[in-house]
């Protein structure tokens, strides 16, 4: 046996003894009390707060390294963890504490006419495997969503953010084992083997896979896993100004949808105007991401209105930029502005700026994406926000779960029916 096919071996024997672990963990976890689950989360919330230091110097380590190989601002803001992110991390588990644990939910309940009553309950999932990349942040919120929804969490986080996950899990297991529940609840891969994920995406122990990173990610998920996939596509977001957009509205929500985070996948990519506005409502608009450092790319009536505008080329449209850059195109009308964003669009978060209703009324039901906004920023595009208390992801494919994957999102369901010695005739 040569070298490499030792270490493979032993890299293969230690991913089945994490999923072996985490199938048990799962088991535990679906009947656990309520109770028992809530502090687990209480307790983890606590122990990101007291451990915040260690946390921080985990993150430095990261930082470091991340600078090193010559990371982008986008991506290093994406890595970095500062007293308060961590303080948001902790706050962001302890809202997770306070939803309603949906395990044994009741869905609908009927009888029939043969006297048999069926009840629809909600049930874990089992075992998830979650694929990430950058955001530390998102271990956090990963973790604790599977703890509230009953389920086992088996996380691979990016090679970048290696050690910012593994601290983070520590906590979150502090928590686990405080509230009298499997330690194995929440694992981290305990490599940046990049193997690792192939035998993550074809384990007969792990019951779903949820990537959240670029498309190169999404994709070899797509393309390798033997296992369903709660796909988290990039985020080329748009914010459409319509004729009737209100100017200052307009001017608060493009200027926030893009440079509020730039490196978050609900930062808007590219702004549509509609042709009858342009020229009254866009030079403002330009002005002020201009002087916030957002590079414009444009074309040609853009550029006729911003002589500092680039070129945009087709590409751009399709861009996910992640970064200080907006692209920038004139349209004609609601309607055109629609074709636009279905076309070019990842169907994530999309926003209309408008007074006129119809328009609006248009947009959101023709526009075809997990998140349609009315005169709000794409930036709410996030679980949190939505009153989930953090999200794994936003699920931009058509089939549920879509959007914001919560807790109730992680879940299943089973019939339950109670008979009094009925048989089939």
């Amino acid at each position: 046996m040569t070298a490499l096919e030792k270490v493979s071996g032993a890299l293969d024997a230690e991913m089945q003894g994490l999923c072996a672990a985490a199938r048990q963990a799962s088991a535990v976890l679906a009947l656990a009390k309520p109770q028992s689950r809530t502090d687990a989360l209480k307790h983890a919330a606590a122990a990101i707060r007291h451990q915040a230091a260690h946390i921080l110097d985990a993150n430095q380590r990261d930082m470091k390294a991340a600078k090193s190989a010559g990371l982008s601002p986008a991506m290093l803001d994406r890595l970095l963890l500062d007293e308060k992110r961590i303080a948001a991390m902790a706050t962001g588990v302890d809202a997770v504490a306070a939803l309603p644990d949906p395990v044994g939910t009741v869905l609908a309940q009927w009888n029939r006419p043969n006297g048999l009553d069926i009840t629809r309950v909600r049930v874990p999932l089992g075992v998830i495997g979650i694929i990430y990349e950058s955001r530390p942040n998102v271990t956090a919120d990963a973790g604790s969503l599977c703890l509230r929804s009953g389920n086992a969490a088996i996380l691979r986080g990016g090679s970048e953010s290696f050690h910012s996950s593994r601290a983070i899990v520590a906590a979150l297991t502090e928590g686990v084992v405080a509230a009298g529940l499997p330690a194995a609840s929440v694992q981290l891969v305990p490599t940046v083997d990049r193997a690792a994920v192939g035998m993550m995406l074809t384990s007969d122990l792990i019951d779903v896979i949820v990537p959240r990173g670029g498309r190169s990610l999404i994709e070899r998920v797509q393309r390798e896993s033997r296992l369903p996939v709660i796909a988290h596509l990039e985020g080329v977001c748009h914010v459409y100004l319509d004729r009737a957009a209100d100017p200052e509205k307009a001017r608060k929500i493009v200027l926030n949808a893009k440079m509020r985070r730039t490196g978050v996948c609900g930062a808007a990519e590219t702004l549509l105007v509609d042709r009858a506005v342009a020229q009254t409502i866009l030079p403002a608009i330009l002005a002020d991401l201009h002087k916030a450092g957002c590079e414009i790319r444009g074309d040609e009536a853009v550029r006729a209105l911003d002589k500092a505008a680039k070129p945009a080329s087709e590409k751009d449209w399709f861009t996910e930029y992640l970064d200080a850059i907006l692209a920038v195109r004139v349209v004609d009308g609601v309607k055109s502005a629609i074709r636009h964003v279905n076309h070019y669009g990842s169907h994530h978060t999309d926003a209309i700026v408008t007074e006129d209703k119809a328009a609006a009324e248009r947009f959101l039901n023709e526009v075809d994406s997990a998140i349609v906004l009315l005169n709000a920023s794409t930036q709410f595009a996030d679980g949190g926000e939505f009153g989930m208390g953090a999200e794994i992801g936003i699920s931009t494919g058509r089939l549920p779960p879509r959007g914001p994957v919560g807790a109730e999102q992680l879940t299943s369901f089973k019939y339950v029916v109670r008979g009094d010695g009925q048989v089939r005739p």
